[in-house]
């Protein structure tokens, strides 16, 4: 499977962008397990053209990180053309549009999947964007705004018409947000319209090796992108990868090698959002940091702990927890 000129290996594994999630510290963990392309958190059009910090910092990207997308969002046709010639000064290997946010302050603001009420809208972004930059666009979105409204099918064409180089499909409407299942039926039929000449990347509910093979066997996407499936758990890519290869479950990582990880990536949050690189961790350790904040997403989202009895308060205890050395004897003291 080729995005333009990038090529990717047979049944490759996306990780999908995520707002707070796909920093760098996660993303090159994903990366190490496998992960074939990755993508930055949510970059606001409108505050990238305003030179907002926080907004600007998304934009830091690592030649270990390649192939990654810089994803975009916004509602103005002219913004998301000056925002995306701002992000391909950052050097990525793909644009990415933002159509499919279903969040309150996103989609109500006529952003993300918001832009499903407003088609004309998205597809004038989307040709704004194209033209813009030199890099290959792409573009994420969701099957429709409700149930009544499923438009993907349709949509797919016209974004495909309007210079797209792929499509990434969650298959869920806007109005559902994360709730139910996952809908794979209609982003097959995308795939699998005589029309459509770009990949197809499926995404929702991939939690499992097993799911992701059905994914590519009986959708025919080209590839799989796997979201909340990988936070606190970025080794799943390798667990997918070995299923394909095998037909069988790797052994899976011990609850040491497991709760190391983790460490690990609080540990690199810590670095990317608190001290420089070459600070000595031990002059932070007592702090209260913003990156063990980040952090707290994947440790409360980790299946590692999950079925451990009388776990409450030692999770409570491990999410308030405000310095590394709190936080890392907490999870050292954990066993099962």
């Amino acid at each position: 499977m080729k995005i333009s000129n990038i090529e990717f290996p047979d049944k490759p594994l996306f990780l999908a962008p995520m707002e707070d999630v796909t920093d760098p510290a996660f993303r090159l963990l994903c990366k190490r397990f496998g992960a074939d392309m990755l993508y930055t958190e949510f970059v606001s059009s409108e505050a990238l053209i305003r030179s907002v910090n926080r907004t600007q910092q998304k934009l830091t990207i690592y030649p270990e990180e390649r192939p990654i997308a810089i994803q975009i969002y916004g509602h103005d046709p002219a913004s998301m053309a000056e925002a995306a010639r701002i992000a391909e000064e950052a050097q990525p290997d793909i644009i990415d549009i933002n159509f499919g946010c279903p969040v309150k302050k996103v989609a109500g603001k006529g952003a993300g999947a918001g832009l499903l009420k407003d088609v004309p809208r998205m597809l004038e972004i989307t040709s704004a964007v194209v033209n813009a930059v030199k890099l290959p666009v792409t573009a994420k979105t969701r099957l429709g705004w409700d149930d009544d409204s499923k438009i993907i099918v349709n949509l797919a064409e016209q974004m495909q018409d309007c210079g797209i180089q792929a499509l990434t499909i969650h298959g869920r409407t806007r109005s559902q947000m994360y709730k139910g299942d996952a809908d794979w039926t209609l982003i097959g039929e995308v795939k699998n319209n005589p029309r459509m000449r770009i990949p197809i990347i499926g995404n929702g509910d991939v939690t499992t090796p097993e799911r992701a093979l059905e994914c590519f066997n009986k959708y025919g996407v080209d590839a799989v992108m796997i979201g909340r499936g990988a936070i606190g758990r970025p080794w799943i890519f390798e667990e997918v990868k070995h299923y394909f290869e095998t037909g069988e479950n790797r052994q899976p990582l011990s609850f040491e090698e497991q709760k190391a990880i983790l460490k690990e990536h609080v540990v690199a949050s810590v670095y990317w959002l608190d001290i420089e690189e070459n600070t000595p961790l031990e002059i932070v350790a007592d702090k209260c940091l913003k990156g063990i904040i980040h952090s707290r997403r994947h440790l409360a989202a980790t299946p590692l702990f999950k079925g451990i009895p009388n776990f409450r308060e030692t999770r409570i205890s491990m999410l308030r927890a405000e310095t590394l050395h709190e936080l890392f004897a907490i999870i050292d003291s954990i066993s099962i």
